[in-house]
């Protein structure tokens, strides 16, 4: 997510910058184009810059219980990776 965000930040900088000056197309701003999609990359690189972060914080869940029918005991090892 991290490198999808920076390829937004770096389309967003040509379409702003170059393509104004290559092609001009009536009733299409590039520079506001430019401009979102430089703003879209940004929110992409944050949000994956966040995820990152969290990335360390994982759960590790056990719980023991005795199987009524047989009398042996069951472990239950659960790894919880939770995002929010």
């Amino acid at each position: 997510m991290l490198g999808f965000g920076i390829f937004l930040l770096a389309l967003g900088a040509i379409v702003t910058f170059a393509v104004p000056g290559l092609w001009s197309v009536p009733g299409v701003d590039w520079m506001l184009i430019g401009y979102i999609v430089m703003g879209a990359g940004l929110l992409v690189t944050i949000a994956g810059a966040v995820q990152l972060a969290r990335g360390g914080r994982s759960r590790t869940v056990r719980s023991t219980n005795v199987d009524p029918a047989t009398g042996q005991r069951v472990e239950r090892v659960e790894h919880r990776d939770d995002l929010v």
